[in-house]
């Protein structure tokens, strides 16, 4: 194995820390080598075979835990007199963004910036981006934005309808209390057109769970090239958090790393 790793390049070691089954990824030829390390006598012990099958299942597992997590706000907790609100400051960007969308209500700061960064390195966002965005504003923006990678202001989204609220910097506490108090008298009809929206547009549970599958086959695709993207652009983001300069460090991370692409 040494000599195969010197010939084709780095092998990066991934899964569950002391698991039975180690396993490492070859980038340059596209492959998973996996390796047995059972403890005590060398056979399929259950053990062993745990291990195995949570191999197997560690990235459809991330992406059900995603939904896991998503899923209950969407449906706003199954609490009828409950709204949501997402308050974005500073960079919401793939997962970030796609939980900012889980609201019922979307606030931001002027200075944030919101994007769907995944398509750079060939993969799209798989835990309800595509589902939310088409709600608030159509099958074809959605797709638009998710295909253009693009990191949008707050400003612009504001105006395609995604963010419902745009504050001052510093004030976007403020402005989600304003929010609160201004429809406070009208609560219970702005909750019944937020489950009406539900009822129209519904986000089900088997729409996320059938598009997350479709994720991880697509990440199981991914070559060489993509890896490298996106590698690019979390070093890129650890540099400038190591510099201290964490103000749109997400954002600007992409930016640096588009343009070394280029």
């Amino acid at each position: 194995m040494s000599n195969l790793r010197d010939a084709v390049g780095l092998c990066i070691p991934y899964g569950k820390a002391n698991s039975q089954y180690e396993t490492e990824f070859e980038p340059a030829t596209g492959t998973i080598w996996g390796y047995f390390k059972p403890r005590g006598t060398a056979c399929f012990s259950l053990g062993l075979l745990k291990d195995i099958r949570g191999h197997d299942n560690a990235l459809a597992h991330y992406a059900k835990l995603c939904i896991d997590n998503m899923y209950p706000r969407i449906r706003s907790f199954s609490c009828r007199n409950l709204t949501t609100i997402s308050l974005v400051q500073g960079d919401a960007l793939g997962g970030g963004f796609e939980c900012a969308l889980s609201s019922d209500v979307i606030v931001a700061e002027e200075s944030a910036q919101m994007g769907l960064p995944e398509i750079l390195f060939n993969l799209f966002p798989g835990m309800g981006a595509y589902s939310l965005l088409a709600r608030r504003i159509g099958m074809r923006a959605a797709e638009e934005l998710i295909l253009s990678g693009r990191v949008l202001p707050a400003q612009q989204l504001h105006e395609m309808g995604v963010v419902d609220v745009l504050a001052p910097d510093g004030q976007g506490e403020t402005a989600v209390r304003q929010w609160i108090a201004k429809n406070a008298k009208r609560r219970n009809g702005l909750q019944a057109v937020h489950r009406v929206r539900q009822l129209v547009h519904p986000v089900t549970r088997e729409e996320l769970d059938a598009i997350t599958d479709t994720w991880v086959d697509a990440a199981l695709l991914l070559e060489d090239r993509d890896l490298k993207m996106m590698s690019r652009i979390v070093r890129a983001q650890m540099r400038r958090m190591e510099s201290g300069d964490v103000t749109d460090v997400t954002a600007e991370a992409v930016a640096e790393a588009m343009a070394a692409n280029a």
